[in-house]
This record gives structure tokens, C-alpha cells and sequence, in this order.
């Protein structure tokens, strides 16, 4: 049994679902813009870390254990 353009029309309607036509997201900013926003996210993790490893343990209760077997 063959498909037809059965490919063709599904990518229409994903197309159609997210409401735009083409790839990524667009923000509006430069590559330049985006890599400093990231950078500043990024270092605000990083200190939130180091803050929360740093007050007395892991308050997360999820990740893996360093101890070996």
C-alpha cells in the first residue's frame, strides 16, 4: 500500500498546529544577545549551586551518589 501524499499533508498540519512555518524559535534576538542571555542564566545556576551546597547538603534529594561498589 502506498502513501501518497500522506507525508506532505501531516507536515502541513504540524505545520499548522505550532502556528508557524519555519524551524527554531524566534526571539528576536542576535546569536550575540542569545549567547550573553544564556551565559547570565547559566551563571545564576551555578551560583544557586554553590549556594545550596554550600548551606548544609542537598535539598534536591535526586541525582546520582559518588560512593563505589
Amino acid at each position: 500500500m502506498t502513501r501518497g501524499n500522506q507525508r506532505d499533508r501531516d507536515r502541513e498540519r504540524a505545520q499548522s498546529r505550532t502556528g508557524k512555518g519555519a524551524k527554531g524559535k524566534d526571539d528576536g534576538l542576535t546569536p550575540e544577545q542569545r549567547r550573553e542571555r544564556d551565559a547570565k542564566a547559566l551563571q545564576e545556576k551555578t551560583a544557586k549551586k554553590a549556594a545550596q551546597a554550600g548551606s548544609g547538603g542537598d535539598a534536591s534529594g535526586g541525582g546520582k551518589s559518588n560512593t563505589k561498589k
